[in-house]
């Protein structure tokens, strides 16, 4: 069963990186004058930009936990930090989608930022690019260079996370730019 829902993570990656190209493809369309794109995305996911968050949001937190609690993977330093960031965007995302309130989304995208910024600089670590600190080499079996799991011949633990906060930032910069919109429409209901 263990196997079987790592996969299940490693294919909700692959699946979200296809998202996250798509979404690089139309914010650059976007940045050369081609707003269609744009508008046909912001309108298929117009009032539920915070609730996709969540989703995104609640499996990385379950995915982490899964691999720490159930699977038996010790979570590193890095892996500490990004669960920092991931932790609590699920909780504040779900009570701000049960509220309808998207003036939090612009307060939320440094967590999802600098949890990219960690998964990027663990990718690193991870592969040898960067040499690893002693208190890496401390905090677990290993250290941050041990790849856990590797599906698919390139998803790791840091590639499931960078996944998961770069959909994030995606959807929250998609939020906080349609907030004021969103406000709009509240207040003439």
């Amino acid at each position: 069963m263990t196997d079987a829902i790592i996969t299940a993570l490693a294919v909700l990656a692959v699946a979200g990186q296809a998202v996250v190209a798509a979404a690089l493809l139309v914010g650059a369309l976007a940045a050369a004058g081609v707003r269609r794109p744009l508008e046909v995305v912001r309108g298929a996911l117009w009032g539920y930009e915070l609730w996709a968050g969540f989703l995104v949001a609640a499996i990385g937190t379950g995915g982490s936990l899964f691999l720490s609690d159930i699977a038996g993977f010790f979570p590193c330093e890095l892996c500490w930090f990004q669960r920092v960031c991931m932790y609590p965007l699920s909780i504040i995302l779900l009570l701000a989608a049960v509220r309808n309130d998207y003036r939090v989304t612009r307060y939320l995208l440094p967590l999802p930022l600098a949890g990219a910024g960690v998964a990027v600089y663990h990718l690193l670590v991870e592969n040898g690019i960067v040499g690893q600190s002693t208190a890496c080499r401390l905090s677990a079996p290993g250290g941050c260079t041990t790849k856990w799991i590797e599906e698919l011949g390139y998803v790791t633990i840091p590639i499931l996370a960078l996944t998961g906060f770069l959909l994030l930032i995606a959807l929250l910069g998609l939020a906080a730019a349609g907030s004021d919109e969103h406000r709009q429409e509240e207040s003439t209901r």
